[in-house]
């Protein structure tokens, strides 16, 4: 199984999917192959559906979310697809298995009275400061993933067009707008930081930021306004898009923002727009009451 395992990988790879895509899969897998050995099945050839239910049963016994589930599912599925394409194995066991049903969770987001008491918040006396600000700035202010903005290099900013490049899911390029107050927190602390070249957000040790640090710095700064279930960079982007649609951006548009291949998945954010629609609409309609 290890050697499928590494040719599914080389061609997700080759293919451009994100490493952290390749490292979820490896485990998922590896996950499926543990245990369809405990059960006593030692080849590809021998799996069989009713291996892919127990598997499904043993991950909710062991308290899994139906989420993390479906991301399994997903995962070792398209490796299959991967195995029947390469005449490995003859039949798919994955095709007739369902997917638990995911629970509908509505993302976590700050208001805009809170982002603006986060903001009054943030300290500005250090070169460390002034990168946080332009961090959280860049987050609010675009929508960007946490693994796009860690990855971006001082090349990426164009401050005279207000844009900045970023290359998102897939190795896909987007250039994103740059607002007035992000693109001046930018240039406070590109004025500081030193290095004219390089990656964009350095850490005290001038290396470039990792996903933890930003972790760390995000959650930092929201737990000075506010207390939610989720606070992490993630928290920014929904809030990012959440306001957007608030103020009536179109649906398609925030979807080219965020960088969605599917509409679907930018459509979990109209749950707070909706309930706006419906608040304005009990207040000014006469026979909404």
């Amino acid at each position: 199984m290890e050697i499928y395992i590494e040719g599914f990988l080389d061609y997700l790879n080759s293919r451009s999917y994100s490493v952290h895509t390749l490292r979820s899969y490896r485990i998922d897998i590896s996950q499926f192959d543990t245990f369809i050995k405990s059960k006593g099945v030692n080849s590809v050839k021998e799996v069989k559906p009713i291996h892919f239910r127990l598997f499904t049963a043993s991950l909710m016994g062991k308290g899994y979310s139906n989420s993390s589930i479906a991301r399994k599912l997903s995962g070792i599925r398209c490796f299959m697809r991967f195995l029947k394409k390469r005449k490995i194995i003859e039949f798919n066991p994955a095709v007739s298995v369902k997917t638990p049903k995911k629970e509908k969770r509505v993302p976590s987001f700050l208001s805009e009275q809170d982002m603006k008491h986060l903001f009054e918040s943030l300290p500005l006396n250090t070169t460390l400061d002034l990168r946080n600000v332009a961090i959280i700035e860049l987050l609010y202010g675009t929508g960007i993933r946490a693994s796009e903005l860690v990855g971006l290099d001082l090349r990426d900013v164009n401050l005279y067009g207000e844009t900045i490049k970023v290359l998102g899911k897939r190795r896909k390029i987007r250039i994103l707008p740059l607002g007035s107050r992000a693109k001046e927190a930018l240039v406070r602390y590109i004025k500081v930081r030193g290095d004219k070249a390089g990656p964009l957000f350095l850490s005290k040790s001038k290396r470039r930021i990792t996903q933890r640090d930003l972790q760390r710095i995000v959650k930092k700064a929201i737990v000075r306004v506010a207390t939610l279930n989720r606070m992490s960079p993630h928290t920014l982007r929904h809030t990012f898009a959440t306001h957007l649609l608030t103020r009536g951006a179109d649906l398609r548009a925030v979807q080219e923002l965020l960088g969605h291949e599917s509409l679907s998945t930018t459509q979990i954010y109209t749950h707070f727009t909706v309930d706006k629609l419906k608040e304005i609409y009990k207040r000014a309609h006469p026979r909404a009451e």
